[in-house]
């Protein structure tokens, strides 16, 4: 009997770790599923570039999965987009040293938006104008100094308040509302002149 005993407990005991294995494995799967979107949004907005997206995206939950300390996190939103936000940054830094290393000082980069599917009730003479003027503001974001780019992508997924966007930066909110706004009034001024020159 002792023996049944002592086979029995491990047994139990393998199935208790199996069962919390599988509970903590739907938890984390719940939270991506609530999450995924609004990180690969971040993680888009500051690399722009989709495969670039989900891979910071995916080495965000999977930071978060080995720290093990996922299900204590207060502001998972808040979290999540200081992580992301880092790596996304990280990724883009290096990114753009490959760029400069690889083109040297008197190539330029190809600054075509990502490839658009082409309705097909979609005037192309129109179609051609709209790719030509998201080229331009692409090519115009671009130039802005890094410290008025990010605020202003991190609004423009219009899913993270103000001053959830200072904290993510570690600025203070006016700082953070200041340079959105020279972003948008600088971002106005070369397009019009780009108008302007047309």
């Amino acid at each position: 009997m002792q023996n049944a005993i002592a086979i029995a407990v491990p047994g139990e005991q393998v199935q208790d770790e199996t069962a919390e294995a599988a509970r903590v494995s739907a938890s984390f799967a719940s939270l991506v599923e609530r999450h995924a979107r609004f990180v690969y949004r971040i993680a888009l907005a500051i690399v722009r570039n989709p495969h670039d997206a989900e891979d910071v995206a995916q080495e965000t939950f999977l930071q978060l999965l080995r720290g093990k300390r996922w299900d204590r996190i207060d502001d998972e939103r808040g979290y999540l987009a200081r992580v992301a936000w880092r790596l996304a940054v990280r990724r883009h830094s290096s990114r753009k040293q490959e760029r400069v290393r690889d083109e040297g000082p008197d190539r330029r980069e190809d600054r075509r938006p990502p490839h658009q599917l082409v309705s097909a009730d979609l005037d192309p003479e129109q179609f051609a104008m709209d790719a030509e003027l998201e080229a331009g503001l692409h090519a115009c974001i671009d130039r802005l100094p890094e410290k008025l780019r990010q605020p202003l992508a991190l609004a423009a997924l219009g899913e993270l308040k103000l001053v959830e966007i200072a904290r993510l930066l570690g600025l203070p909110e006016g700082t953070v509302r200041r340079r959105i706004h020279t972003a948008r009034q600088t971002l106005r001024a070369q397009l019009e002149e780009k108008r302007g020159g047309a």
